[in-house]
C-alpha cells in the first residue's frame, strides 16, 4: 500500500487528484468550504484573533479547500491568514503564492487543521484470522493475489485486541495503528486550535468483519491491486484515533458524522419558497441548486454518513460543534 500510493511510480506521487477518480466533498460543492470557512472563523474567535492564524490542509489534493478560504476571507483575516497544503504530489499550477505547500507537517500549528479523506490513504496491514491464529495478509503487487503469511507483530495484536478483535476463521481486521501515529502527530504540532479529521470511518460496534479495503480509478470501485493504478484505500477507524489524540494532548473530543456537523455549521438542504419562483426565478434556480448539493453533503447513506473527529488543544470546542452529542 505504500509503494502503491506513494511510491516512485505511486498513485499519488503521479499528481493524481481525487476528484479524478472518486466524488469528494470539496467536488461535491463550494458549500462544503463555505462551512469550513464558518469553522475557521470560529476557531479564530476563540484563540482571541492571534497576530497568525494558521490553516492547514493534510492530503490537500489540489488545495481547493484552502483556495477557498484564501480567496473568501475578509480583510482582516487574509492578513493574518497562512494556509498550508500538506501533500506527496508536486505542487499545481496556478496556486495562489499565499499558499505554501510542503510534503510534511508543520512542527507547530496555531489554528485549524483540516485533513478531509487523508487517514483513509495512510498504509496499513490487513489480518486474517484462522485456525492457527491471526495471520497477515500479504499482495501480490502486480496481481493482487493475495497468501497467507506470518503471525502479526505484538504491536498489531495488541492494537486489535483493543480496537478490532478477531474471532471467526476468515475475519479480518485493517490494522490502524499506522493511523494512530499520524493523527497523533497532527495533534502534537497543535500549540493551541482545533484538528479535525473527515472520512469513510467506523467505530468498534460496527467493524466490517471482512474489512474495507478497495480501490478507485476514474470514478469505479476496482480490485486493490498494489500497482500504483489506482487509489487503494480502507475505512478508518476513528474511534481509536480519537483515543490517539487525547494521548498527544487534546483536551476536548468529538466524533460524530459529517451530516450533523455541516448541519450545526449552517447548511440545511432546503428547498426555497415556492413564491420565490414567481417573484424571482433567477434566485429560485440558484436557491434549488444549493439545496440539492447541500443535500448531497447531507445526505447520511452518502458523503453525510461520514465520521467527523474533531478534537482541540488549548481552546474548547467551537460553539457550532460543542452542542452537538457524541
Amino acid at each position: 500500500m505504500e509503494l502503491a500510493l506513494y511510491g516512485e511510480d505511486g498513485f499519488y506521487r503521479r499528481g493524481e487528484r481525487p476528484a479524478e477518480h472518486f466524488r469528494t466533498s470539496v467536488s461535491a460543492s463550494s458549500r462544503f468550504t463555505s462551512a469550513l470557512a464558518r469553522l475557521l472563523g470560529e476557531v479564530d474567535e476563540a484563540l482571541g484573533r492571534p497576530d497568525r492564524l494558521d490553516v492547514v490542509d493534510v492530503g490537500a489534493g489540489c488545495a481547493g479547500i484552502l483556495r477557498h478560504l484564501l480567496g473568501h476571507a475578509g480583510p482582516d483575516l487574509a492578513e493574518r491568514l497562512r494556509p498550508i497544503a500538506v501533500e506527496v504530489a508536486p505542487r499545481p499550477d496556478g496556486l495562489p503564492d499565499a499558499i505554501e505547500w510542503r510534503s510534511t507537517l508543520p512542527e507547530s500549528v496555531t489554528g485549524l487543521v483540516i485533513a478531509n479523506e487523508w487517514l483513509d490513504n495512510v498504509p496499513l496491514d490487513v489480518v486474517e484470522q484462522t485456525d492457527r491464529g491471526p495471520r497477515l495478509v500479504e499482495v501480490c503487487r502486480t496481481s493482487g493475489t493475495e497468501r497467507l503469511g506470518p503471525p502479526p507483530t505484538p504491536e498489531d495484536l495488541d492494537w486489535a485486541a483493543d480496537w478490532w478483535p478477531l474471532t471467526e476463521p476468515g475475519d479480518r481486521a485493517e490494522i490502524g495503528h499506522p493511523r494512530c501515529r499520524a493523527w497523533a502527530a497532527v495533534v502534537e504540532r497543535l500549540d493551541a486550535g482545533l484538528a479535525v479529521a473527515m472520512d469513510y470511518a467506523h467505530t468498534r460496534t460496527s467493524r466490517p468483519p471482512y474489512g474495507s479495503l478497495t480501490g478507485y480509478r476514474d470514478g469505479a470501485t476496482v480490485a486493490p491491486v498494489p500497482d500504483g493504478s489506482c487509489d487503494i484505500t480502507a475505512h478508518v477507524a476513528l474511534d481509536a484515533c480519537a483515543a490517539a489524540g487525547e494521548r498527544a494532548g487534546a483536551n476536548a473530543t468529538l466524533l460524530t458524522t459529517q451530516r450533523d456537523a455541516l448541519r450545526a455549521l449552517g447548511l440545511t438542504g432546503a428547498r426555497p419558497p415556492l413564491d420565490l419562483a414567481h417573484s424571482d426565478p433567477r434566485a429560485y434556480l440558484v436557491g434549488l441548486r444549493t439545496a440539492g448539493e447541500e443535500a448531497e453533503l447531507l445526505d447520511a447513506s452518502g458523503l453525510g454518513g461520514f465520521g467527523w473527529l474533531a478534537q482541540s488543544v488549548g481552546m474548547p470546542l467551537p460553539p457550532s460543534l460543542a452542542g452537538l452529542r457524541p
